[in-house]
């Protein structure tokens, strides 16, 4: 199975960049199932189901999301009615899918989305042990081949922990939030691909895709402006990953590429 799965999607410019770039890397790379992270979609902070319907309308198979899962306080209320939308299931009382399933030719994926614990707001439950309680169920009772992890974080140190401590027992661990992509992808030692961060879909020119002007003002003379999603060229980050019959990573790639 090879996945592409890319990194947070940042307002208007990050989902023109991915419905320009999408179509192209699915029929050039023989991609199987799609996969983003959409919780910035929404002008910047949070999902709506508009832009969930278009985002599936062009290709995206699953949605993950993160902690601003619900900054757009309508999507709580339709969250529900995607069943191939899954926010982290670490957060107890949030609505919507701890997980989903992907059926391709009898290769079961199951997709679940966690957030970390430092220095992140809200603070939910412990991750390693909400992903232990996760990788039993989807082997015991969804009978899948393998299992990929949007890990929403801030402390890189976290995001490498959550890694290794899943070596082997789940497919890819690949972190989000931050949206810069590192250099760090890689199979670790018990063939689970990893990268700390895929970083972004949005504007290049652009503070992790904000206004520069409203991010600096923000910094240098600490006003309490409203972020402002960037206007600008935009490009794609993501990564594919190749997993074998036994559910484990055989190759994984950076992707960066301009609308």
């Amino acid at each position: 199975m090879r996945i592409l799965f890319i990194g947070d999607i940042v307002s208007t410019p990050g989902l023109r960049a991915v419905k320009s770039v999408v179509p192209a890397l699915k029929r050039n790379h023989n991609i199987d199932v799609v996969i983003c992270n959409a919780e910035n979609s929404c002008y910047g902070i949070g999902l709506s189901g508009r832009i969930a319907e278009d985002l599936f309308s062009n290709g995206i198979d699953v949605m993950t999301l993160g902690n601003h899962s619900f900054s757009n306080r309508d999507f709580q209320h339709s969250i529900n009615n995607y069943n191939s939308i899954v926010r982290p299931s670490n957060i107890e009382g949030w609505p919507g899918k701890d997980y989903c399933v992907i059926d391709r030719d009898g290769f079961r994926l199951g997709i679940i989305n966690l957030l970390g614990q430092v220095d992140i707001t809200p603070i939910g439950d412990n991750p390693f042990f909400k992903a232990d309680s996760l990788v039993k169920r989807l082997k015991e009772e969804e009978h899948v081949n393998g299992i990929f992890l949007d890990f929403h974080a801030e402390a890189t140190s976290e995001k490498q922990a959550i890694g290794f401590y899943l070596d082997g027992r789940v497919s890819a661990v690949c972190g989000t939030h931050t949206h810069v992509q590192t250099a760090d992808d890689r199979i670790l030692p018990n063939g689970t691909a990893y990268i700390t961060d895929v970083g972004m879909c949005g504007v290049s020119d652009s503070i992790i895709g904000m206004d520069i002007d409203t991010s600096l003002r923000r910094f240098i003379k600490r006003f309490p402006a409203k972020f402002e999603p960037a206007e600008g060229e935009a490009f794609v980050n993501a990564v594919i990953i190749d997993l074998n019959d036994s559910g484990l990573c055989s190759g994984i790639r950076r992707v960066f590429e301009y609308e």
